[in-house]
């Protein structure tokens, strides 16, 4: 049993059912609210399989910040760093940071239809050692003017849509990645357990008659 309507159901399908779950994004200390709204937006607009995070605990992945998007893509946040590249990568992901090195390629020449892992550095200094550490490759954005690199949230949009270029002109987005047990489980969450949960707290927070 399900709580919203048909067309609704059918859209909630049809993103589980485009989306990559071998694609995903880790926000490495990556701190501006601005930034953050931008980065889960594009990753909800491409149907990245999950978003991974760690920065201060004081900013949440909240509808202030993200308009709502982050409802809808899977997110963790990183505690151990180590361990998250380390098991990462025992699943077979390489691993893509953006970084001036003289190791550098084109952005356009990783196959992004492999396992792939997109490491957004901070806003500051970028990526951190440890990501650095642990890439398998390191690209840049050729930039012709007079701004060495673009934002973080830009520079992850313009990464991820040739991603999503590349996977849709192999048909990646043509068929279902996520098992179906897990499509199922997040369709009763989206459409029921989160609006029940939502009425309950509408119902706790009304304002009691005088």
């Amino acid at each position: 049993m399900y709580l919203v309507s048909e067309e609704r159901l059918n859209k909630m399908k049809r993103i589980l059912e485009t989306r990559q779950d071998t694609l995903r994004v880790f926000m490495d200390y990556v701190y501006s609210p601005h930034n953050l709204s931008a980065i889960v937006r594009t990753c909800d607009a491409v149907n990245v399989g999950k978003l991974y995070y760690r920065h201060q605990k004081k900013v949440k992945l909240n509808n202030e910040i993200t308009m709502g998007a982050h409802k809808w893509i899977f997110h963790e946040y990183v505690d151990d760093i180590e361990k998250f590249y380390k098991d990462i990568k025992s699943q077979g992901y390489q691993v893509v940071v953006t970084l001036l090195d003289k190791d550098t390629v084109d952005f356009r020449e990783v196959d992004y239809t492999k396992p792939t892992l997109i490491v957004l550095g901070n806003e500051v200094d970028g990526a951190s050692e440890i990501s650095i550490k642990y890439a398998d490759k390191k690209v840049i954005i050729p930039m012709y003017g007079m701004s060495q690199s673009l934002n973080v949230s830009v520079a992850n949009a313009v990464i991820l849509y040739e991603a999503q270029r590349q996977r849709a002109a192999k048909g990646m987005y043509d068929k279902p990645q996520l098992p179906q047990e897990i499509i199922e489980k997040t369709l009763k969450k989206w459409a029921y357990d989160d609006i029940i949960e939502k009425e309950l707290k509408r119902t706790r927070h009304k304002p009691k008659p005088h």
